[in-house]
């Protein structure tokens, strides 16, 4: 008989560990090289035209996780896993053999897809299998293997491209990230839907009648934690977008570029071992609180140093911030759903979320454009700050 629980679950929750560490895999082999990529091979200047390939991730990424959390129930988990990684394999084929910018940003509107099915598969099937003993743990866990491989494979990209060239190299190792990450999931996943139907007979929980109108709006605890993942993305996706080609405007060369961009999502990834056990203990509002904070202030500093030293303390800094609110973030949105509805209000949120990478894309791109990359980042670490406060004064 199925029963909820880590230990009683172990093994295949290991293996969505390390199937999500194939999943951020995917996402890291852009984090250093693309804008490069961008500037070499299509001639593109405009920060904004170069930030598009984030906008059309962010976009579609969202709109996948909100499509994932009204399919989840009815079409299966591991279904929906297989689907992503069928997104996944023609990505680096794309990027390998594109000449025109808008294969870019195609192969990032496919990206967008497998990363929605793909993360949103493993963050529910892991909630799913632990019940709400060990949910913020399991979390951490899920979001450690993701984010750490994402700063892994930042970093070997950036590797293969300074001694290779920007491609094709770097992509070959997206092809087999793809591959792999199919492979363990047909042939060892296992569907979990029916530890929701376990969970579902002892839970307490109101439902909730409107769950869009709640995660985004009305109801305090949701509506704090979202636009607090809002921003958390919205600046992210001006890391990801803006902080290699200020590095590059600097003569970093890109082992130590891929060094800076690798230990951002790499301390995020670690960090997230400790923060996410603590997210069953502590205060999540303080929590949630702080990690905003400190994001905040460590992007503030990034426009007045071109220290190699202090530009990776502050990257790590921003990988702390974000580890303490990520776990936090997930944690806080399924203790405030039922467990039927759970993948519906994850869904809900985390189109949110990923919405503030096209929204951080932008606006970043377009300021950069007008008043320079420095006011841009300037602007960010304001709005990271401002979404801590909100998180003080509105949520319970």
């Amino acid at each position: 008989m199925k029963e909820l629980g880590l230990k009683k679950n172990l093994s295949q929750f290991i293996l969505l560990v390390i199937v999500n560490a194939f999943v951020g895999g995917m996402v890291g082999i852009e984090r250093t090289i693309i804008p490069q990529f961008a500037s070499e091979n299509f001639n593109l200047s405009s920060k904004s035209a170069i930030l598009t390939f984030i906008v059309a991730f962010g976009i579609t990424k969202a709109l996948t996780n909100f499509a994932f959390g009204k399919l989840a129930n009815s079409f299966g988990r591991k279904n929906l896993l297989i689907i992503g990684w069928i997104f996944a394999i023609p990505i680096p084929i794309i990027l390998i053999n594109a000449n025109l910018w808008g294969w870019v940003i195609f192969a990032n509107i496919l990206l967008g897809i497998n990363q929605g099915l793909t993360w949103s598969s493993t963050v529910n099937m892991k909630i799913d299998l632990v019940g709400e003993k060990d949910r913020g743990f399991a979390m951490g866990l899920n979001e450690f293997s993701g984010y750490l491989a994402v700063g892994v494979t930042a970093y070997l990209s950036g590797l293969l491209a300074n001694k290779y060239g920007v491609t094709p190299y770097p992509f070959y190792l997206g092809l087999l990230v793809a591959f792999i990450g199919l492979i363990l999931t047909v042939f060892f996943v296992k569907e979990t839907e029916s530890f929701v139907k376990i969970e579902s007979k002892t839970d307490n929980s109101k439902s909730i009648e409107n769950i869009f109108i709640e995660t985004t709006f009305k109801n305090k605890t949701l509506s704090s934690v979202t636009q607090a993942g809002l921003i958390n993305n919205l600046n992210d996706g001006m890391i990801w977008g803006l902080l290699p080609i200020l590095l590059f405007s600097m003569n970093l060369d890109n082992e130590q570029i891929g060094i800076i961009a690798a230990a951002y999502p790499t301390f995020w990834g670690i960090g997230q071992l400790f923060t996410g056990k603590m997210s069953d203990f502590y205060a999540k509002k303080k929590m949630l609180f702080w990690g905003m904070f400190i994001q905040g202030i460590s992007i503030l500093i990034i426009p007045f140093t071109n220290s190699f030293i202090l530009l990776l303390s502050l990257s790590i800094l921003l990988g702390i911030g974000t580890a303490i609110v990520y776990p936090t973030f997930l944690t806080s949105i399924a203790e405030e759903s039922s467990p039927i509805q759970r993948a519906e209000t994850i869904g809900s949120f985390r189109l949110w979320r990923d919405l503030g990478y096209a929204i951080g894309a932008l606006l970043s791109g377009i300021t950069a454009d007008f008043f320079g990359i420095s006011f841009s980042i300037l602007l960010i670490g304001f709005i990271t700050i401002l979404s801590s406060i909100v998180i003080q004064i509105r949520m319970p």
